[in-house]
């Protein structure tokens, strides 16, 4: 999984180059779901499209927590009205270092239905602004739709009861706080899966809002061979599998429904502190 990160600049220059990649906007807000296409439609980088959080890389909230995958089929009608296949790259961006929700994007495309160019856009909007790339206005451009009929490895993921029964190393991408249970603003259970560890997705980024360098996150990753990420809707638990990308290490597994599907069934453990 070498090169999941793409610079400003090596955008900026691939943009102008004879295959361009095709660029992905995924950026989101918890708890409205319609700020992606707001945000897209306020300034995005030229040719981008927009890739939404609720509609495009999650099913309906329920019993699978409150971003559950989509079903392979309606991933893939996704993927044909973007116009990707394998043949084009493509680059994932969003304004919160990749962890909403560009590392969704990215683990989706590359791990889950094995695109073999997928990039995150190192450090988002932000940099690319500060690299001077402008933002574009103006209604989308849809191109072709593609044929692409993507294999799925259902192997990179895990259920609840896997989770419960397996003996993964249990990788929690929330704040301390939600971890602990002191804070929750989101699910009504406050706490953590049993024998879990917490690194918060942040704490892969740099004060610039970049990922730190793959020596740095290979000291900080917990270093167990089987290893799960979770979060509390699989969003940001993304961006603990891509560090691990980053870092050169192998991927942990995903588990989609996470924390928020997790406390639906209340014999499974929860702890606290």
């Amino acid at each position: 999984m070498s090169q999941v990160l793409i610079s400003a600049k090596e955008l900026a220059d691939s943009l102008q180059g004879g295959h361009p990649p095709r660029v992905l906007d995924c950026r989101a807000r918890l708890g409205d779901g319609d700020a992606g296409r707001r945000l897209w439609e306020a300034g995005h980088v030229p040719g981008s499209l927009h890739l939404d959080l609720d509609r495009d890389l999650a099913a309906e909230p329920g019993g699978g927590g409150r971003h559950p995958l989509p079903t392979p089929e309606a991933f893939v009608a996704t993927l044909q009205r973007l116009g990707i296949s394998p043949d084009v790259a493509v680059v994932v961006l969003d304004d919160m270092g990749g962890q909403l929700a560009a590392a969704r994007a990215w683990w989706m495309l590359a791990v889950w239905a094995g695109h073999p160019d997928v990039r995150v856009l190192d450090g988002g909007l932000r940099a690319w602004q500060e690299e001077g790339g402008e933002l574009m206005l103006g209604q989308e451009v849809r191109p072709e739709p593609s044929r692409w009929q993507p294999s799925f490895d259902d192997r990179a993921f895990m259920s609840a009861d896997e989770v419960f029964s397996g003996r993964e190393l249990k990788l929690d991408a929330r704040s301390e706080e939600r971890f602990r249970g002191e804070a929750e603003p989101i699910d009504p259970v406050a706490g953590h899966i049993p024998g879990a560890v917490c690194r918060p997705s942040a704490a892969n980024l740099t004060e610039a809002g970049r990922f730190k360098s793959s020596e740095v996150l290979d000291a900080e990753l917990p270093p167990d061979e089987a290893v799960v990420a979770y979060c509390g809707s699989g969003v940001t638990a993304c961006h603990n599998v891509l560090a691990y990308a980053v870092a050169g290490r192998a991927l942990p597994r995903l588990y989609p429904g996470s924390w928020s599907e997790w406390i639906r069934d209340p014999s499974r453990p929860v702890a606290r502190g």
